[in-house]
């Protein structure tokens, strides 16, 4: 599942071209990659990224900001009580005072302010594999709304010969009025069920519009072949691809962005000084003078050691996280790897061999009902199989391409190319 990064809204602007060439023509067919490249240009969730890393940047250059100096003026001296009762006795002080940073707080400043926003770049990357995880499921979703929607059409369509077969049958006095009215019955359930079918793809296309904030299905059908199935690649390997996958990436982000706040934490342990140098103004004998002063806090050491102690829990929870996350990760990949697996099997068997027997014996079935030979049960029954095998064959199709899918999310690429 190779991430695609369009330039601005091109993709989307293509998209809808293609789309809307012609307000008479039918909507022209949409494809996975269209689908991907519409929903990374304008999904809504994905859009708050370049805000959030705009955000980050004024970050980064406020971190990098020296501290500013400081102009403080003094008045002594002033509106007491006998000699001092005016300002012919007043002093005034006027002094500007800077703080120097020691310990290269400055730059581990800085450095986790990058160190955050390459976490944050991470992020964005994992968010656009969700999405794009997101469509591919959405999209396998209506190819397979797509195939019901065919299937049901297909068994109104049986449903409809059977009534006029069983009314010919009826006329020529062969078959009870009842087995007429069983066969009505059939056919009103056969319509129920492809309403709710054409209902249900028009809400499956509705959901994939929105990945890329559309309200309207604009698109025609998707152009997907359910039945092309992955030749997944050793599961050795793909256990090898899960370190390349953004989440884990992100993990190691992560860890650089503790580090950085540890050695930020640490840095304070170190106090900063503060010089001062100005002028003073004896108001009675009009004399002038310098003034230079040096301030340090203490306990400075003491006073960090909390910060120090935060940070170097979270960098631990970072690796513990982290841990748990590969175990939690390996432990899913093999599942859907093995139902992935039991997925193509059961959809190879359904289409290779089952589906073509039972299509012959819906053929020799009807034969034989029209001839007589066989009973409305037999051929009612004969149509419910191989209906329900039809859609096991879409349901088992499905279900292998959207365990390629959540294969693909964890490991962050293509499982295989297709046969």
């Amino acid at each position: 599942m190779k991430m695609i990064r369009p330039g601005a809204h091109g993709a989307w602007l293509l998209l809808m071209a293609a789309m809307l060439t012609c307000a008479q023509a039918a909507p022209a067919p949409l494809t996975l990659r269209q689908a991907i490249q519409a929903a990374l240009a304008a999904n809504p969730d994905l859009a708050g990224f370049a805000y959030e890393l705009r955000a980050q940047d004024a970050r980064t250059d406020a971190a990098d900001l020296r501290p500013a100096p400081t102009l403080s003026a003094d008045v002594e001296n002033i509106l007491g009580s006998g000699d001092h009762r005016h300002l012919n006795d007043a002093e005034a002080t006027f002094t500007l005072s800077q703080v120097v940073e020691l310990g290269g707080k400055r730059a581990a400043r800085v450095g986790a302010a990058r160190a955050g926003r390459a976490l944050l770049t991470v992020t964005e990357q994992a968010a656009q594999l969700d999405v794009l995880a997101d469509v591919t499921r959405r999209f396998i979703h209506v190819a397979g709304d797509q195939e019901q929607l065919a299937l049901t059409r297909k068994a109104t369509a049986l449903a409809r010969e059977t009534v006029q077969m069983v009314n010919l049958r009826v006329q020529a006095a062969k078959a009870p009025q009842a087995e007429l009215r069983r066969a009505r019955i059939t056919l009103a359930r056969a319509e129920v069920e492809q309403e709710h079918a054409e209902h249900e793809l028009r809400t499956s296309r509705r959901r994939l519009a929105a990945l890329w904030g559309d309200g309207e299905a604009r698109f025609g059908r998707v152009a997907a072949d359910l039945y092309r199935l992955p030749r997944p690649a050793p599961f050795e390997d793909l256990l090898a691809r899960l370190d390349r996958n953004p989440d884990f990436v992100r993990f190691a982000s992560e860890a650089r962005l503790r580090d950085a706040e540890l050695r930020l934490a640490e840095a304070r342990r170190r106090a900063d000084i503060t010089v001062s140098g100005g002028l003073r103004h004896l108001e009675a004998t009009g004399d002038q003078a310098l003034v230079v002063g040096v301030s340090l806090p203490l306990g400075a050491g003491r006073r960090a050691a909390p910060a120090i102690a935060e940070a170097s829990a979270l960098h631990a929870l970072t690796d513990a996280q982290r841990r748990a996350a590969e175990v939690r990760t390996r432990t899913q990949l093999y599942a859907l790897y093995q139902e992935l697996g039991h997925a193509i099997t059961e959809t190879r068997l359904l289409q290779d061999r089952v589906l073509p027997e039972m299509t012959a014996a819906l053929d020799e079935t009807r034969d034989a009902y029209q001839r007589g030979r066989y009973s409305y049960l037999e051929w009612a029954e004969a149509q419910r199989e191989f209906i329900a095998i039809r859609r096991s064959l879409i349901e088992a199709a499905q279900n292998a391409q959207v365990f390629q899918a959540e294969i693909e999310r964890l490991t962050g690429e293509p499982v295989a190319a297709q046969p």
